[in-house]
Formats: structure tokens, sequence, C-alpha cells
């Protein structure tokens, strides 16, 4: 059985930061796996160490910088994994949803798994889409912000909780093979070991380009166009009291009484 989990590196900036044109300034950022991914590799890795004969594969689309994000994933017990680069990536203006399910698809068709894991969303954009429009592009089964999961490799079915809006649950059975979204929660991941991370150094890491998957610079042309970047502005006022504790609540029974919250 193979199981491939898809992983991204999402930036996250400082409090006080820069725009450079189109994107934050790189020196206020700092990279790491994306959150909800961490939990994917989690559950592919405990189902690995549970069962027979599972292979875990992980791949990202990223450049060398990225390669980090993916050895931490290697050093909690993935197999090999998946970096896919070059020049024509690079040099995209942006890459939508469509894109990298595109991409992910010919890995898909590469590899031939079993299971397909994604996090449900990344922490960075919180589209949410990537993993279901994978299973569209690949015309697998699939299960969406699956909480709980119960796999029956030999019976080619995975019993799975599913987090619906209102607090509602829904237990459906999927069958193999599918592409499920995996919800923060379901488990909780593991911190790597200085024996996995050294370990995770000699593990396979392969680098492959659009070519390779059998694809070539008309994947990276979309709708979708990124045409500016602010903070925006803050549109309420703020009051700051200063004094101790006793200053501080004088001042904020005033404030109330001007407001007509509290008689006077």
């Amino acid at each position: 059985m193979k199981i491939l989990v898809t992983v991204k590196e999402v930036a996250e900036a400082e409090d006080d930061f820069e725009i450079d044109g189109l994107d934050i300034d790189e020196r206020y950022l700092e990279y790491d796996l994306n959150e909800w991914d961490d939990y994917a590799v989690e559950e592919a890795v405990t189902i690995a160490e549970d069962g027979d004969d599972v292979e875990v594969v992980s791949v990202t689309i990223g450049p060398e910088r990225a390669e980090e994000t993916v050895r931490m994933a290697l050093a909690k017990g993935v197999d090999r994994a998946i970096r896919v680069w070059d020049d024509d990536l690079e040099s995209a203006d942006m890459l939508d949803v469509g894109t990298k399910a595109d991409i992910l698809a010919a890995v898909v068709e590469e590899e031939d798994p079993d299971l397909v894991f994604s996090g449900v969303q990344a922490n960075d954009d919180g589209f949410g889409a990537t993993g279901v429009a994978l299973a569209e592009v690949v015309d697998m089964e699939w299960g969406a912000v699956v909480n709980d999961l119960d796999l029956d490799a030999e019976g080619g079915v995975a019993h799975v909780h599913r987090e619906l809006e209102g607090g509602v649950e829904e237990l459906t059975d999927i069958e193999l093979p599918a592409v499920l979204t995996i919800q923060t929660g379901i488990n909780e991941p593991r911190y790597a070991s200085l024996r996995g991370i050294r370990q995770a150094q000699r593990k396979p890491l392969d680098v492959q380009g659009l070519g390779d998957l059998g694809l070539d610079a008309s994947v990276l042309e979309s709708a979708v166009s990124r045409t500016a970047m602010f903070e925006p502005e803050s549109e309420s006022d703020v009051t700051v009291f200063e004094g101790g504790a006793e200053e501080e609540a004088g001042q904020l029974a005033d404030l109330l009484r001007d407001k007509g919250v509290v008689e006077g």
C-alpha cells in the first residue's frame, strides 16, 4: 500500500513588516511546514507503523528552500519525498489552486498511490481547495475535512468522520483509491527526534521539473492574478488608559458613562 501526502511550506510574517511589490519583504518571513499538513503526515506515518508493507511518500511544490520543510516530514517517518520545481515555476507570478492540482495530479499518476492525504487548508492562503481539486483532476473518490479515520486496507474502504458546518459530523465510507483532506485534531503530530532528523538526511529526495512529469509551461496559465497587496487600515478608534489599576478603572467608567452604556 502506498500513501502520498501533499505538504506545503508556508510563510509567517513578523508583527511589523514591509510590503515589497506584490509580496511581503522576505526579511520579515519565516517558513515552516503547514500546520494542517503536519496532521496529514502524522496520520499517514501512523498507518504505516500499524500496518504491513505501507510506503509513505510526500510531495511539495516549492524552491530549494522548501527542502528543509520536506526533510521535516522525512524526519517524522515519511519514507521518501518529491519536490517539484524548475525555472518555469520560479518565474510564475502565482500558482493558483488549479495549477497546483494539475501538477500534483501528474505526481499521483506517476506514483499510483492507494491514498492521497492533504491538509484541509494552508496557513497562508486558506483556500481549502487544493485537495478536493486534485481529486477532481485524478477522478478519485474524496472526503474533505476528515477528523477521524478507520482504514480497512484489505477491504479497500476508508471509514471516515467528516466535520461539517454547525458542529455536525458525517460518517461515510469511501472506496480506495481516494483523496482525503485531513483536519487538525485528528491526531497528535509527533516531534522529529534527533535520530529521525539524522536519518532524514539519508532518505531519498527526488527533485523533478514540469518536463519530468510530462507537463510544460502551459500548465501555469491562469485566469487568476494578484494585482495589489496592502495592509488594511483600521476603521476603529482605540482609547488607551494610563495609570494604576484604580485610575484606569475610573477612566473606563467615565468612558462608559459618556457612551451611555452605564448611568452616572
